[in-house]
């Protein structure tokens, strides 16, 4: 199993426009084959930090998922209103 944490701090006044685009990655996401879970989530206290937390079956899948036309698309709409990121990629040890 594959855990992916993305977060992104995003442009104050931009955070609207940002839900919209990642609601229309959420909702494409989890119809993927191998997409155990895709969640978005808000920091409570700094709502300009938002956190995708997904789980693969596996890093192949994860790998498409990449290559799709809705992330390809979203993310770089996205990109353009972050300050700041981080992403980590973890396989499951226990």
């Amino acid at each position: 199993m594959i855990k992916v944490v993305a977060k992104n701090k995003i442009m104050d006044d931009k955070i609207d426009v940002v839900l919209k685009l990642y609601e229309k990655l959420v909702t494409e996401t989890r119809k993927e084959d191998g997409c155990i879970k895709y969640e978005l989530f808000q920091d409570v206290n700094d709502l300009t930090v938002l956190t995708m937390i997904e789980e693969w079956e596996e890093k192949i899948k994860l790998d498409a998922h990449m290559k799709t036309e809705h992330f390809t698309s979203i993310v770089p709409m996205v990109g353009e209103f972050v300050i700041g990121s981080e992403l980590n990629i973890y396989n499951k040890v226990l």
